[in-house]
């Protein structure tokens, strides 16, 4: 067994550290060339790099996707030509030609294989959430091997690793969960080997596969996801999140210039922030990491030198107010009983949300009233039934403190005496203990 495959979850690997990179920090040459010069300054540990899609891709391979369904594959396939195109020039500005030449090839055998997604789609004409696995991956899978490249030409001893072999998960696709006893020990045995032969590894985030090798996703911005799994199994010092902002600010900088930076967090700030609407983190990340006492830190791959953010089991600041954050898209869903609320009417109403794959993020209760809070992503409609009628009528709009205008609408669903309201909007904020 060899170092880092430990028995003991009290043993931590102290000088691993787990590097993953968003869309903004691998766009173009420019951000990959930071890159490199970051993990250039952490080969005195023993890295490991995980890295998202270049920036916009994951939306333009969806948009094929939709167009390729829809029977618009002449669409589909300009918009796989434009992303081929960009990596290609991107693999022509940062590895000589000799290097150039294998690494095109490799690049048009993913090509090909996606182009053939694409023909099957317009055939089928059904963008379910199983090919939309197989296609939004394609993304992770390109950007990792031209990141691989550009580090082995900067002369790093880089090599890459498909994630899919690596992250085992259910089969729900969409935004499945990793199987971990079985994605640690793949880790292990894959990944622990390179760096003890003083390799850096270099993985594709957000893309993982099922025990049958079927593509699967952990949702979008799953990239930090990643990163954390791979820091769990391995039992890293540290992860790291390099993105395009210089940590986790008090608030929006987009809706308040005012925001500033927080040095030191806890886990459940973090957490509770992400889950209630910031963007820096995946809601999930921090899961792994909590549970090996792992510290993650968010810093930008722009500006390499700034502190950023630490996020660790405990950090007291003393202030009163840490964060405000805002969530978008958020369905607000009233049901009302005729008798009282108890155990087995919610477990119903779990039941529904269950069914449709919809995540709660808040409930309420009163006297025979249940409300409940989700992101909404446009794509929920409440379950009546089969036999209820449906009324729809604008609420206007209205202004909140420090939030942009809020668009309304709503529907009431009935069968016998329960009735379903849906309030469909955007807005709310919430504040964490500390200060602005």
């Amino acid at each position: 067994m060899s170092s880092l495959q430990r028995q003991s979850r009290f043993e931590r690997s102290d000088d691993v550290v787990v590097m993953k990179f968003g869309g903004t920090s691998v766009e173009d040459a420019s951000a990959i060339r930071r890159l490199i010069g970051i993990v250039q300054s952490r080969l005195g540990s023993r890295p490991v790099v995980v890295v998202s899609a270049l920036a916009r891709v994951t939306d333009q391979l969806l948009e094929a996707g939709n167009a390729a369904a829809a029977g618009h594959l002449g669409s589909a396939l300009a918009i796989v030509r434009s992303i081929y195109v960009r990596h290609e020039q991107l693999a022509d500005s940062l590895v000589d030609e000799s290097v150039y030449s294998a690494l095109d090839g490799e690049l048009r055998g993913e090509f090909r294989e996606l182009e053939s997604l694409l023909h099957d789609l317009e055939a089928s004409r059904q963008l379910d959430l199983k090919t939309q696995d197989h296609l939004l991956g394609f993304g992770e899978c390109f950007s990792s091997r031209l990141v691989k490249e550009a580090l082995c030409q900067a002369g790093i001893s880089a090599t890459h690793v498909d994630a899919r072999a690596c992250i085992v998960t259910d089969a729900c696709h969409g935004q499945a969960s990793p199987v971990w006893d079985v994605t640690e020990q793949q880790l292990q045995e894959r990944v622990s080997p390179l760096l003890e032969s003083g390799r850096v590894p270099v993985l594709g985030g957000f893309i993982a596969s099922t025990s049958d090798g079927v593509p699967t996703t952990l949702g979008r911005g799953g990239s930090d996801f990643s990163a954390a799994i791979v820091g769990a199994a391995l039992c890293a010092a540290r992860v790291e999140i390099w993105t395009d902002v210089d940590g986790i600010m008090t608030t929006d900088p987009k809706l308040c210039s005012h925001a500033r930076v927080i040095r030191k967090m806890s886990f459940d700030e973090a957490a509770e922030l992400a889950h209630l609407g910031a963007k820096v983190l995946h809601p999930a990340t921090l899961a792994p990491a909590m549970r090996e006492n792992i510290s993650v830190y968010v810093l930008n791959s722009r500006r390499p030198e700034g502190e950023g953010t630490e996020i660790l089991a405990r950090a007291k600041t003393g202030n009163p107010v840490s964060a405000i954050t805002a969530k978008r898209n958020v369905a607000a869903v009233e049901i009302e009983s005729a008798g009282r609320v108890d155990s087995e009417f919610l477990r119903a109403v779990s039941a529904v949300f269950d069914r449709h794959s919809c995540s709660v993020d808040l409930m309420a209760l009163s006297l025979g009233r249940d409300v409940v809070a989700r992101g909404f992503d446009g794509g929920f409609t409440p379950d009546c039934g089969g036999s209820s009628r449906c009324r729809r009528g604008a609420m206007g709009e209205s202004q909140g403190a420090g939030l942009p205008g809020r668009r309304e609408h709503s529907t009431t669903a009935r069968r016998g005496k329960p009735r379903l309201r849906c309030r469909f909007g955007y807005g709310g904020a919430r504040c964490l203990p500390g200060r602005l």
